[in-house]
């Protein structure tokens, strides 16, 4: 039963576009190697509310279309169904509580709305405790929410982002995560921001499999999947330079060939709709593009040159949905 008098804790946090190095943060290459990705945080949120209190777990994923209420001591037992949710309760040590969480950016879109969500999840559950973490902290402790306790391989970017908001350069090196915020002029990011093209492709992918069979390769020394795990993380630092410079171009150059790195990694990558979205940008004279996060479907993003409605309307005929999008300079909040 829950207690309907208690307090109820919000939290968002923002999902994010992955410019160049994405993969080279997971582990084992980011364990053994340096990796390095360039982000930015984008202001389509996923959002978590907790009331603690009551004798019962009530736990809803509105995007899952999944609700479970649950009692006893194997109530967060892992068994496949809101393991998330379950693994940020166990963590928190809060007790019985309502959780409820939703995203704005469709399941399995690319942009990071996991990571996204397991920051809005910790911070909703510390405010709930009277804890207080700083953006880096709440980051890793997200990160351990969903890759340790939820055994869900990933990398840190996403929670990175998602906690800090902003334009990033991070490097990763053994557990070590360096932050290097990009400071770009504002009419840059206008103008980024103008020419920028998010398209969801309606198809999701669960990139937890595709992280496990490309890693698996890594660690059975596959010398393609790690020249091209490395030549990732030197985009990343040539993704910096690029932005700090606001070389508009270069970006899209840059953004081009992350792509073709990433297909490399796993014959999968670049799904037949993937291939007909990216013909129909390059007709409507988009200057680069890739897929956000691990491929293999979700979203992809493009740099335009020419007309930005032209654009939106050939994504839209090859089956894409536009999403709308600003920067989010700033990253998880609480109330």
């Amino acid at each position: 039963m829950t207690d309907s008098s208690a307090p109820v804790f919000h939290a968002s946090a923002p999902v994010r576009l992955d410019f160049a190095g994405g993969w080279t943060d997971v582990a084992p290459f980011c364990r053994e190697e340096r990796g390095a990705v360039v982000n930015a945080a984008v202001e389509l949120r996923a959002h978590a509310v907790v009331r603690p209190g009551g004798d019962t777990y009530r736990l809803v994923s509105e995007d899952l279309d999944q609700a479970l209420e649950t009692s006893g001591p194997d109530a967060l037992a892992r068994n496949g169904k809101l393991d998330l949710l379950k693994a940020a309760l166990r963590r928190s040590g809060i007790g019985p509580a309502d959780v409820r969480t939703r995203s704005e950016v469709p399941p399995g879109s690319g942009l990071g709305s996991s990571g996204a969500l397991d920051v809005a999840l910790v911070a909703a559950l510390d405010a709930a405790q009277g804890r207080l973490r700083s953006g880096v902290e709440l980051a890793e402790e997200a990160w351990q929410l969903e890759t340790i306790d939820a055994a869900l391989p990933g990398g840190k970017q996403d929670q990175y982002a998602a906690a800090l908001g902003g334009f990033h350069q991070l490097a990763f090196e053994g557990g070590a995560v360096q932050v290097r915020p990009l400071h770009l002029a504002p009419e840059f990011m206008a103008e980024l921001e103008r020419r920028t093209l998010v398209c969801y492709t309606g198809t999701s992918r669960v990139s937890s499999n595709t992280i496990s069979r490309v890693m698996s390769r890594y660690r059975q020394g596959d010398g393609g999947v790690a020249d091209a795990l490395r030549t990732l993380a030197e985009l990343a630092r040539q993704m910096g330079e690029a932005l700090q410079r606001h070389d508009l171009n270069r970006v899209a150059a840059l953004l081009d060939e992350n792509w073709r790195q990433q297909q490399r990694l796993d014959p999968s990558m670049r799904t037949e709709t993937m291939a007909r979205l990216e013909s129909a940008m390059s007709r409507a004279g988009a200057l680069g593009g890739k897929a956000a996060g691990a491929g293999a479907g979700g979203s992809m993003f493009f740099i335009l040159e020419g007309d930005r409605g032209v654009a939106e309307q050939s994504a839209r005929d090859a089956g894409a949905t536009v999403l709308p999008f600003t920067w989010a300079r700033e990253g998880v909040r609480v109330w």
